[in-house]
């Protein structure tokens, strides 16, 4: 059944076109200040009371060559686990107080920790902008990050699309993304290529290496790969509570934190469960038997506009 019948419980069609169009989409004040302010302080709970005494010192990159895949990162899925900024770790050492240290807080917020679970899992308006956009029949959570981009070293994050790093068959991420902080030109707010997500295909996958660590497989040779997608990017400035869909395909990036201010956001993503989608062993990220995908809906979604579309 076409998205424009059926009755939406959140969106409007217009909202749900643009998403489609453009490949993201921001909805103003989606949390409430309360809501949001409950998310900032919980964060910052938990970077002042993590320990520093048995922590590897992991940085979180971003690099083609030295992208993180270590142990602490590989099982991090069913954890809550502390990543730093690359600048802020000298000859094995930090060289700043841990929270102006930490690059984000992952990856299994959404599951254990109650204030992010409130907010994605057992939110009634997260499940109906799922519905509305008709994106999944029935979509999982796999991952949840505080980014926290520390004043002045708070890394920039480089063009990529998020299929590449959750990658399905076929491709299936979408990510929720909210602004606990202002997020401005100064601070590193998300820049879009709108409509990259209809011409930009999944060239490669990031995976786990059989021998250990992380890397990447091409799935479309450089040579066989269209074009890159020509246009301008948009930068989507954000107040807290502003949350950002972000198609699974859509090229975006930040640019470096570069002010005196942190640039906290709170960010999830779900993928196609089977049968619609397939999630492989490849992934660097794994469920277990203790703590599978969690689902979002409480039943599936009767029909869907194909996910590439």
């Amino acid at each position: 059944m076409p998205a424009s019948v059926c009755e939406l419980e959140y969106l409007t069609q217009e909202q749900v076109d643009q998403f489609r169009r453009d490949g993201y989409l921001r909805l103003p004040a989606f949390l409430s200040p309360q809501e949001t302010e409950a998310l900032l302080t919980r964060s910052k709970q938990l970077i002042e009371n993590f320990s520093l005494e048995d922590h590897p010192l992991t940085k979180f990159t971003t690099g083609e060559d030295n992208h993180v895949g270590d142990d602490y990162f590989l099982n991090s899925g069913d954890k809550i686990r502390y990543f730093l900024e690359e600048d802020a770790v000298t000859d094995g050492q930090l060289n700043r107080p841990k929270e102006k240290a930490v690059n984000k807080i992952g990856h299994g917020l959404h599951e254990l920790d109650p204030d992010f679970r409130r907010v994605t899992l057992e939110n009634e308006t997260m499940k109906a902008v799922v519905r509305d956009l008709q994106f999944h029949r029935d979509p999982v959570a796999l991952q949840s990050m505080v980014i926290c981009k520390q004043p002045h070293i708070g890394g920039e994050v480089g063009e990529h699309n998020d299929s590449t790093f959750l990658y399905t068959d076929p491709p299936s991420a979408l990510g929720f993304w909210i602004a606990l902080e202002k997020c401005t030109p100064e601070n590193g707010a998300l820049s879009f290529l709108p409509g990259s997500h209809l011409t930009a295909p999944i060239t490669k996958r990031f995976v786990r290496k059989p021998g250990g660590g992380t890397g990447f497989e091409t799935l479309i040779p450089p040579e066989e790969a269209p074009p890159k997608p020509e246009g301008r990017y948009l930068l989507e400035a954000c107040i807290p509570g502003d949350m950002v869909l972000i198609h699974g395909s859509i090229l975006h990036k930040s640019e470096k934190n570069l002010s005196p201010h942190t640039r906290y956001a709170y960010t999830f993503h779900m993928i196609e469960s089977p049968p619609y989608a397939r999630y492989d062993e490849k992934n660097w990220l794994q469920p277990t038997p203790e703590t599978p995908f969690p689902h979002i809906l409480d039943k599936p979604n009767p029909t869907t506009v194909p996910i590439g579309a």
